[in-house]
């Protein structure tokens, strides 16, 4: 089951704080997705470049020539961002539907995040929460992994890898780490 901790560094406290997060979390999982969408550029790289020698794979939310000088190993896009060509890093999207799962597997992602699948704060605006049926139709219905978004934790994503997840991705379910 793939493990991947989403950073939000406003909500655990800033910049220090996250990596002393990441830091405690990074044996725990398989990536960390780097979201800090807000920082400029050259702070950005130099938290990615900090992260990446944690040991898990770093992707870099949306900006794919700071992941590339990071050295991380991908990119998340969000739904609809043109896909970097040539870069030789992972690529994944955001997606809110099967039908978005479909499209972003024709147009070559190599992962996708699917959310909602439980109610979740943090997601208010993609509409009701998917639940397991859809992430097992969104899972059936393509071949790059799917992974869990939106109100998954330890204790619901069995269920989610059960119902053919690759595994979940979380900001608060990783986040407690920091305390």
């Amino acid at each position: 089951m793939i493990r991947c901790y989403i950073t939000g560094r406003l909500a655990i406290g800033g910049v220090e704080a996250l990596l002393r997060n990441a830091r405690r979390v990074a044996p725990l999982v398989d990536w960390i997705q780097l979201r800090e969408k807000d920082l400029p550029p050259d702070e950005l790289l130099a938290l990615a470049r900090e992260l990446v020698l944690l040991g898990p794979k770093l992707i870099v939310n949306s900006n794919a020539d700071v992941a590339i000088q990071a050295g991380a190993d991908g990119v998340h896009l969000p739904w609809g961002a043109p896909f970097p060509a040539g870069t030789g890093l992972r690529v994944g999207l955001s997606c809110h539907s099967v039908a978005e799962v479909r499209r972003a597997a024709s147009l070559g992602a190599s992962y996708v995040l699917l959310s909602p699948i439980f109610p979740s704060p943090s997601k208010p605006g993609y509409g009701p929460a998917l639940g397991l049926a859809q992430l097992a139709h969104a899972c059936e219905a393509v071949e790059i992994p799917v992974l869990a978004l939106g109100g998954v934790d330890e204790s619901n994503a069995p269920a989610c890898v059960a119902a053919g997840a690759a595994g979940y991705a979380g900001i608060s379910a990783f986040q407690r780490y920091a305390k």
